[in-house]
């Protein structure tokens, strides 16, 4: 067996995950304890079933930095054989990619790993695939040495399977937990890697690893699984009306991202900003206590949204995004912020598009357009009594034209009437 850590441990560690929250299920809690005291060697897995990663695979990053950052050894599994799988899901069977799309998303998502972790060190992380040690593997060895240890009595009654069963589920899918298995079990042949985690609603696949080393190398392993965070009303959280929360700033703008976090629900702040940030215990219980006495100012929120924001996306794009929202909803100056920057946080409020003809319209006819006024004669009123705004400055010239000096990022402009409306117009 390979030995353990150098590096200190932290003996805390385990006090500070059931504190934040973070163990919802653990195979033994006495030995996970011990384990914690030597030192380990851990994986968590994440199959690339999307472009990009999301919120649920960010509660497991940051899970993997704390449990690095006390001293134990991570092995971060990109799955690129799970991958072309997919794990069974309530909602019916997974559309099957091709293996160039999975390759591709295995290259996307291990660079949006790479950054959260240490690859230098005693204790630097290891990035592994498991189509590497899956694909060369025969159908009989399969069977024959990960299929035996599973008794299908035992498969059919795990929840998922149970509940797919009324509707049908694919032999494939029925079989990803052996292929999870397996995965933990070469870890820990190749590495010496004794402890799993990830989402509660992986408890059966993280579980039937720990079985599989006990029941083929008579071996000890340990799992433990983080809670499934949902919203106040029990549904599921992360996802937002455009879709999921992504981590790829393609996919979700570091803007739409840092508002998100603004926009949680009062009573899901302390449990957010337990399990997704470093934040001490003294500093979280203290932005509880100081949100408590003036919710409307909404500490929590903020807090939780420039420390994620700036954990996924950097401190500059943290900047921008309160820059852009402090411009766009308190009159601040829109003339600093990134073309970028300005784009996301129009299209996430609304834009209309103007088509770029020889001439630009008047700020009359662009208060119309918007919809910010009903009429010329209404736009013209709002002029004349000082509530329109042009990027942010006061209109005084009812007859002003447009001119290209007016484009923000030479595409964009903001209107405003009086203090909460506005609209961003887009010259395409």
């Amino acid at each position: 067996m390979i030995g353990r850590p150098v590096v200190p441990i932290d003996p805390t560690l385990l006090d500070d995950l059931e504190w934040r929250g973070l163990i919802a299920h653990s195979t033994d809690s006495e030995a996970l304890a011990e384990a914690f005291a030597e030192g380990v060697r851990f994986y968590v897995g994440f199959d690339p079933t999307a472009p990009s990663l999301h919120m649920g695979n960010l509660l497991q990053i940051v899970t993997a930095m704390r449990l690095q950052r006390a001293g134990h050894t991570p092995y971060a599994l990109v799955g690129g054989a799970t991958g072309m799988i997919g794990d069974p899901r309530d909602s019916g069977e997974r559309t099957l990619n091709s293996l160039d799309t999975v390759k591709e998303w295995v290259e996307r998502v291990r660079r949006q790993i790479e950054p959260f972790l240490s690859f230098e060190g005693d204790n630097a992380a290891t990035m592994v695939n498991n189509y590497d040690w899956t694909a060369p593997l025969s159908v009989i060895d399969f069977l024959r040495d990960i299929g035996k240890h599973f008794p299908v009595n035992r498969m059919l009654a795990r929840e998922t399977v149970k509940r797919r069963l009324e509707t049908g589920i694919s032999y494939t899918e029925f079989s990803y937990v052996l292929l999870q298995s397996m995965d933990f079990l070469s870890l820990f042949r190749e590495h010496g890697v004794t402890l799993q985690f990830g989402g509660s609603d992986q408890w059966g696949n993280l579980t039937g690893g720990v079985e599989l080393i006990r029941r083929a190398d008579g071996g000890t392993a340990h799992a433990f699984a983080t809670p499934l965070i949902t919203k106040a009303d029990g549904t599921k959280y992360g996802k937002t009306e455009g879709g999921a929360l992504w981590l790829d700033p393609e996919m979700m703008s570091p803007y739409a991202f840092h508002q998100f976090w603004l926009n949680v629900e009062d009573e899901k702040v302390g449990e957010l900003l337990r399990v997704l940030t470093f934040l001490s215990r003294e500093e979280i219980e203290q932005v509880e206590r100081d949100h408590a006495e003036k919710p409307f100012l909404r500490l929590g929120q903020k807090t939780l949204a420039d420390h994620l924001t700036t954990l996924v996306h950097g401190d500059e794009e943290t900047r921008q995004a309160k820059e852009a929202a402090a411009a766009l909803f308190g009159g601040g100056d829109l003339s600093g912020l990134s073309t970028t920057t300005l784009a996301a946080a129009l299209r996430e409020a609304g834009v209309t598009t103007q088509p770029r003809g020889d001439a630009l319209p008047s700020v009359v006819e662009l208060f119309v357009s918007s919809g910010l006024a009903t009429s010329r004669n209404e736009a013209r009123r709002a002029i004349g009594e000082g509530g329109a705004y042009l990027n942010n400055a006061r209109v005084e010239d009812a007859d002003a034209v447009l001119t290209e000096a007016d484009l923000l990022g030479g595409s964009w402009v903001v209107l405003r009437r009086g203090k909460k409306r506005f609209a961003g117009i887009e010259f395409a």
